[in-house]
């Protein structure tokens, strides 16, 4: 497939990153609302809308409407297909790894049948860091980019042998607890826990490579965090502050070593943490920051601010 035949639908936010960092951009036809970096793919058609918005929703209203329509084996996405022909794609990128994440992989295949010639429709399925790298060689591999995917790869490895470099001689590991839904509360799974452990902290909070699940405040407080990171899927840090006197954290939230110290932080984990892209990387280099600003600096505050205190509310 050359880059003159190329027209990538992409129907995953992280597949988008993927395709520009390979220099694809120009070859993007449609993308999804959720696509907004770079920046510049925010113009293009997008394909999807959503039934939930944590815009006028709190993090327990939509943990509701999500459970709602998934247990009655529905969908909080919906795909326009009439648009999606209309663009006539050779390629179409979509995932099967979460359906409350992006539209399903069923329904990319159902909709794919209208086209007259088969397109194919490739679903990325990364679990941990190696993954994401695999699924960056895979659509270099997909597009003719294969030289750029390894450079790509490349670099992202060389900054993570970075910080373990920096790292080498620490020993001490804050407890770090990264809170992926407010209210329920869910421990991190995936690639999470590889970026805390990466980045200088204790990780055994969490199960990499495993689906992010519920936990509860006797756990949290049993495991008692030094250091609280809130990156609920999909929010940014804005969301978050906007989100959190709505919320109600797991009871004895306050008394947390992490709430005592003024350790909890907000960050933008649509960008740096939900996203099995490239940006990952960047992630685990802030939250190297969090963990360890004698090594690293303070962390930049377009990037990550504490929560203050009086904005927390518990149960």
């Amino acid at each position: 497939m050359t880059k003159q035949t190329l027209r990538i639908v992409s129907l995953l936010p992280s597949a988008t990153e993927i395709v520009c960092a390979l220099g694809l951009e120009d070859a993007l036809v449609g993308v999804t609302h959720e696509c907004d970096f770079p920046p510049s793919v925010a113009n293009l058609p997008q394909l999807t809308a959503s039934r939930i918005t944590h815009e006028t929703m709190t993090s327990h209203e939509i943990d509701r409407a999500v459970r709602s329509q998934l247990d009655g084996h529905g969908s909080i996405y919906d795909l326009d297909e009439q648009k999606l022909y209309e663009l006539k794609p050779s390629l179409i990128l979509t995932q099967e790894l979460c359906d409350v994440c992006a539209v399903s992989y069923k329904t990319v295949k159902q909709a794919a049948r209208i086209f007259e010639h088969e397109v194919p429709v490739v679903s990325l399925e990364p679990n941990t860091i190696a993954d994401i790298f695999a699924n960056i060689r895979t659509v270099g591999e997909l597009t003719g980019k294969e030289r750029e995917a390894e450079a790509v790869v490349s670099d992202l490895t060389m900054r993570l042998d970075a910080l373990a470099i920096q790292l080498a001689d620490v020993r001490k590991r804050p407890r770090t607890l990264m809170l992926e839904w407010l209210e329920p509360p869910f421990a991190p799974g995936h690639w999470v826990p590889e970026q805390v452990a990466l980045a200088g902290g204790d990780a055994s909070f969490g199960r990499a490579g495993e689906p992010s699940t519920t936990t509860t405040a006797e756990e949290i407080q049993a495991y008692n965090p030094e250091i609280v990171v809130l990156i609920p899927c999909g929010y940014y840090k804005e969301d978050i502050l906007r989100q959190l006197p709505a919320s109600h954290l797991p009871a004895g939230f306050a008394d947390l070593a992490a709430a005592r110290s003024e350790n909890v932080w907000a960050v933008d984990a649509a960008s740096y943490f939900s996203r099995p892209g490239p940006r990952v990387v960047r992630g685990t280099e802030i939250l190297a920051s969090i963990l360890h600003p004698e090594i690293f600096g303070a962390p930049d505050k377009r990037e990550a601010v504490r929560v203050p205190v009086e904005m927390i509310r518990s149960k």
